[in-house]
């Protein structure tokens, strides 16, 4: 186990150093720049801030600049839109955000899509079967740029029970909606694969001879068929986690959050260079460190699979 998981850990070096040389050509590559306006700047002013920046020198210089300030100094450069504010103080100040609201949508998608589908397999073809597949399809079809303006006009304008907006240090009248309008899609996906993965396990050799021994039906869910079950969910919520924090764009914008997305999607649209490649930098070790974890889960809830 210890030697999968350094060849993963080296392998995701190469991995990452191409998705940063791959992001940086094409945002070079892109029209317009940092400093590119409706009026034109002078040349001679134009000409002095491209050198402040280095932005005057050679592609491969800036890269290899860029590169070497990050390994040497974990140090992902200054914005070009925020004068006095550098990547990583906006990184250090949106990314708590967006981990906080994304962790606990993570986790209520997690534990009601699991739960919606384990009851609908046990009660396969009643009322709380079909009542189950019925919000999980409702859930699907309303993603969090639809449901974000939704609770807003209920919760909000109607009732007047939560606030529209902001963060306010993380208080859950803050957390309520931005958590349910991030967790709902993701919520149905969990709770489809978790139905059809429960009804191919209950229809197993393996569990029918538990039942044919006597066990109680209590045990021979939980201890027979759950960790089998859960398998092709775990491959599924390796993914979402990273999901949910890359997607929480419209959530920032909907809820005034201060999160990392905002910031994520202004840095491409005015070329800030500098943030949209610290934003993806972090999305990408965040998402190779997730989908490490969840092949090691692998072992723990199949003990069949060993890595050597």
């Amino acid at each position: 186990m210890l030697s999968y998981t350094l060849r993963r850990v080296f392998a995701a070096v190469p991995t990452v150093l191409l998705l940063v040389i791959a992001s940086f050509f094409l945002m070079h590559a892109a029209p317009g720049g940092p400093f590119t306006t409706e009026r034109p700047l002078p040349p001679e002013v134009l000409a002095n801030i491209q050198a402040k920046y280095g932005l005057d020198q050679p592609l491969w210089k800036q890269l290899w600049d860029y590169l070497s300030g990050i390994v040497l100094r974990f140090d992902f450069g200054p914005s070009f839109v925020f004068k006095d504010r550098d990547v990583n103080d906006i990184i250090a100040q949106g990314f708590p955000i967006s981990l906080t609201y994304g962790t606990l949508a993570f986790l209520a998608a997690t534990i009601v899509g699991v739960v919606l589908g384990i009851a609908a397999a046990i009660r396969h073809n009643t009322w709380v079967d079909y009542l189950a597949v019925s919000l999980g399809i409702a859930a699907q079809a309303l993603p969090n740029f639809i449901m974000g303006p939704i609770l807003i006009l209920v919760f909000t304008l109607w009732l007047g029970w939560l606030p529209g907006g902001g963060w306010n240090g993380g208080q859950w009248q803050y957390l309520v909606m931005p958590v349910i309008a991030l967790s709902t899609s993701y919520m149905g996906n969990i709770a489809r694969i978790t139905r059809s993965s429960m009804l191919d396990v209950l229809n197993s050799g393996f569990i029918r001879t538990a039942r044919a021994k006597g066990l109680p039906e209590r045990m021979v869910i939980w201890r027979h068929a759950m960790k089998p079950t859960l398998l092709p969910v775990v491959t599924y919520l390796g993914p979402v986690f990273v999901y949910v924090l890359t997607g929480s764009v419209f959530v920032d914008i909907y809820f005034s959050t201060g999160g990392l997305g905002k910031s994520y999607v202004s840095s491409a649209l005015t070329r800030d260079y500098a943030v949209l490649l610290g934003v993806t930098i972090l999305y990408g070790v965040l998402t190779v460190v997730v989908n490490l974890l969840t092949d090691l889960a692998y072992a723990w809830f199949d003990p069949k699979i060993r890595y050597q």
